[in-house]
């Protein structure tokens, strides 16, 4: 099939385009939100090609994935039919947030977690649940470093969603490493070293050294981060939020709303490297059964036939 998505989400897109089809993704001059073309910090086949999204016609497109409710726009000059992704959590007036493709018949919501399609309010529209999938990362966990890692992006301007008010508790714990966009001026935090915007195969490649991963996120979908660390063989430690709690075991890692509760056991896995390593075996086990990406790619494969079918 000929894919048309926005290049959005890089992490999520890096899984998505390792399938067997064709997958238009649109660019401009200025290689801004509405034309990034392909990533430059991941590794994408040579499937995943530039477009000009004005120019496509019907006969280029078999089926448009949407990411943001202003996608629709830009697409109306094409028929083909339309799954919207949802890779976020509802805002706002929580848990009565109306969702903007709510009461539609012209596509499917298709959600990253179960928990964004328990909380959002889509009305009439078909939804379905495909979560994520991964390219298995080739970096392996050691922790020989006793320092606690975290994957996030714009936690300044993110602030409490990304959990960022609580990094200096953990720092105090044990240096505290963050990597990801926008996290250069958390430097200036007592105990935190950022690590600014790192290609994804030296980031993975770091964190794997840290003794354990944070999740700190009080509402969010479930960060690719997180099963990446998983995969990876990294005990985690993590609020008991949103999707977290469906996706680490309690023989993974520690879940907990009480944030003593998790610095403690941040302590404890420093002192404790063959406890921690224990954890990180049954997070990797866990995580490649549940995230894999030929399952992910499977279950988009279906969606999709199903979706070009019913237009046909």
């Amino acid at each position: 099939m000929n894919i048309l998505l926005w290049h959005v989400h890089g992490s999520w897109t890096t899984s998505f385009v390792r399938g067997k089809h064709r997958y238009l993704i649109p660019v401009n001059a200025e290689r801004d939100a509405w034309g990034r073309g392909r990533a430059r910090t991941f590794d994408w086949p040579p499937s995943a090609e530039e477009v000009d999204v004005a120019a496509l016609t019907d006969d280029d497109v078999d089926v448009v994935v949407l990411q943001r409710p202003e996608e629709r726009d830009r697409v109306a000059h094409l028929s083909a039919p339309r799954i919207y992704v949802e890779h976020n959590t509802p805002k706002g007036d929580v848990p009565n947030s109306r969702h903007p493709m709510a009461d539609r018949d012209d596509l499917v919501i298709a959600h990253v977690t179960h928990f964004n399609e328990l909380f959002w309010d889509t009305g009439g529209t078909r939804t379905t649940v495909i979560e994520h999938g991964i390219v298995e990362p080739a970096a392996r966990w050691t922790g020989e470093l006793d320092r606690l890692a975290v994957v996030t992006n714009e936690p300044v301007r993110r602030g409490r969603v990304t959990g960022t008010d609580l990094f200096g508790r953990f720092a105090a714990v044990a240096p505290l490493d963050v990597f990801g966009m926008g996290v250069a001026a958390l430097d200036a935090e007592p105990g935190i070293t950022a690590y600014d915007d790192p290609p994804q195969a030296e980031m993975h490649a770091a964190v794997a050294r840290r003794r354990a991963y944070l999740h700190l996120c009080r509402w969010t979908s479930l960060g690719l981060s997180l099963i990446e660390a998983m995969q990876m063989g990294m005990p985690v430690i993590a609020l008991a939020t949103t999707e977290a709690i469906a996706a680490v075991p309690t023989d993974a890692g520690v879940l907990s709303t009480r944030v003593d509760t998790l610095t403690d056991a941040a302590r404890w896995l420093i002192e404790e490297p063959d406890h921690a390593r224990r954890l990180g075996d049954r997070a990797r086990q866990v995580a490649l059964a549940r995230f894999g990406l030929d399952r992910f790619l499977a279950d988009w494969d279906r969606l999709l036939e199903e979706e070009t079918c019913a237009s046909r």
